[in-house]
């Protein structure tokens, strides 16, 4: 059994992968100052840059269960997120509101993929 894993450190891992299946950590904006837009193509830069490290690709999304500071911005992010998949490979998906750990983050993306 061989568990990959990527830019682990003391408290978690960015992506393992086991199994032909890349399991991504939350993803969060660098630049939290964006709004909305910008912070929901920021993640979605970093699941693609990810996927990419493990062989995958955004078409292989198995999951995506994401986490909104405020439903407000649910329109938004869904522009953004339905510019970012491609069409007849739309995952799984779930969508809740949630306090992130930081107050400026608006958005978090968790990822599963097929490898």
């Amino acid at each position: 059994m061989t568990i990959q894993r990527f830019d682990a450190g003391p408290r978690m891992a960015e992506m393992t992968v086991h199994n032909g299946v890349a399991y991504l950590a939350g993803q969060i904006a660098e630049d939290a100052s964006q709004d909305i837009t910008g912070q929901t193509r920021q993640v979605l830069g970093a699941i693609d840059a990810l996927l990419e490290r493990a062989g995958s690709h955004k078409t292989k999304v198995l999951r995506a269960q994401i986490f909104l500071a405020d439903l407000a911005d649910f329109a938004a992010m869904n522009a953004v997120w339905e510019g970012w998949v491609v069409p007849g490979q739309t995952p799984a998906r779930a969508t809740v509101q949630a306090a992130l750990a930081k107050p400026e983050w608006k958005i978090e993306i968790v990822i599963t993929a097929a490898v």
